[in-house]
């Protein structure tokens, strides 16, 4: 059963609110709209990119009747602390989880996480955190902000590695759910992360290439003093 219609069967619609990340993952605050309540947007954690506790807390209403929980790129949401928060406000809880590969392929992108978490320099290295699947394998580029983060995946992809921007426009910009709010780390998030490739394919030699072309431009998009 989807989000809309779990909300539905919960009684969730016209004139309630329901908490979702702005970070990306659009269908889930469509699939609030479908239910016909009102999305409300709150901050993420800088860590685990996952709705933060005491941002869901600020922006509580008499009309928020539930929360949706998104795990982030193979991270693992803290779902216990969130149902314990809807507990203590009469509010249900969702998870929203992510495409799940098989045991071996989680295994392989570990490896190759781990790898890479040895071996970059001048990028922040994900969070690990228990039971992360690194679905993406996602860094932040030190800078000003999204000028040096788009030159460095431009300079990286010309070297023959194949990244990505996980999320270029927070939901809260865009035109169909704008919203004039304040999510600070979501804005930093969209303005600073990258998704590097760890698939089970990747050989050594593939590894050994990321690691290289990024550690020889992680230095020079360094802001300035």
């Amino acid at each position: 059963m989807g989000t809309a219609a779990l909300l539905r069967a919960a009684g969730v619609g016209a004139g309630d609110e329901v908490v979702v990340p702005a970070f990306g993952n659009v269908d889930v605050a469509e699939a609030v709209t479908l239910a016909g309540a009102q999305p409300v947007f709150a901050d993420i954690d800088p860590e685990t990119y996952c709705l933060a506790l005491s941002a869901v807390e600020t922006v509580l209403t008499s009309r928020t009747a539930a929360v949706v929980v998104v795990h982030r790129f193979g991270r693992l949401a803290d779902v216990a602390r969130m149902r314990d928060l809807g507990q203590r406000h009469g509010l249900l809880v969702l998870e929203h989880t992510e495409l799940e590969t098989s045991r071996d392929e989680t295994a392989r992108r570990r490896e190759r996480a781990a790898f890479l978490d040895a071996r970059l320099r001048g990028v922040r290295t994900p969070e690990g955190g228990p039971g992360h699947s690194y679905q993406q394998y996602v860094v932040r580029v030190p800078g000003n902000g999204r000028p040096d983060r788009d030159a460095f995946a431009r300079a990286v992809r010309a070297k023959g590695v194949d990244c990505r921007i996980p999320v270029r426009t927070p939901l809260h910009r865009l035109p169909e759910f704008r919203r004039y709010v304040s999510l600070p780390e979501t804005e930093r998030a969209a303005d600073e992360t990258l998704a590097l490739p760890v698939d089970a394919s990747l050989t050594k030699r593939d590894m050994h290439r990321i690691a290289s072309a990024c550690n020889a431009l992680g230095g020079l998009l360094a802001p300035a003093l």
